[in-house]
């Protein structure tokens, strides 16, 4: 089990675990600017989340594997559903970014490990389910990220207030989708609410 994060979804009401926030034209921090973030958990500890429409500069699942030792390269096999260097690398905050996270799907399970989320997806923390991916023997669908958001308590909520974020409910084939540069626009379509616009009247406010 990560660190800090329970599967306790008892009183839910008012927190976002497996929703997606998208951040406005008025986030100040420009670490997540266009940022589409999957919430993890939520409470009144404060929030974890994975970005998930940003690639990690400068590495590639395949070397990644390699630089774990998981699959060096002249070991390497195909993975079923990937392919060795398909499976893209994210960024998914700047809290941690050398620890590895994988948002997948159900069908992935691993009990001392895996913490369910909302909605068939799943999150791992461990070497574990990489090695399995490696061998072919992962999630249907995966999502890797460096590094994740973190919010202290309270913070989340007042950078919402704020007008920082909008949030919408989240469904895998978004969290999914492969095409990382149309996931921002994706997610605030889901809201009937067009990028262009948004960004226009931002800039007239």
């Amino acid at each position: 089990m990560i660190e800090g994060i329970t599967d306790d979804h008892d009183d839910r009401d008012g927190y976002l675990d497996g929703q997606m926030l998208v951040a406005m034209p008025s986030m100040g921090d420009p670490r997540f600017a266009r940022a589409v973030i999957y919430i993890c958990a939520h409470s009144g500890e404060g929030a974890m989340g994975i970005m998930v429409n940003q690639r990690a500069p400068n590495i590639s699942f395949g070397e990644l594997l390699e630089q774990l030792n998981i699959a060096p390269e002249d070991e390497r096999i195909s993975i079923p559903g990937y392919g060795s260097d398909s499976l893209t690398v994210h960024l998914g905050g700047p809290v941690e970014t050398g620890r590895g996270f994988v948002l997948h799907s159900s069908d992935y399970f691993k009990a001392e490990s895996t913490l369910p989320i909302d909605d068939g997806v799943c999150l791992t923390a461990t070497i574990d389910i990489l090695r399995d991916i490696a061998k072919g023997a992962g999630p249907d669908k995966a999502l890797l990220a460096l590094g994740y958001a973190g919010w202290a308590p309270g913070q989340l909520e007042s950078e919402i207030h704020a007008n920082g974020w909008l949030n919408c409910p989240a469904d895998p084939e978004l969290l999914f989708d492969p095409d990382v540069e149309q996931k921002y626009e994706l997610a605030l379509s889901r809201i009937g609410v067009d990028a262009g616009r948004l960004a226009s009247e931002s800039g007239h406010a």
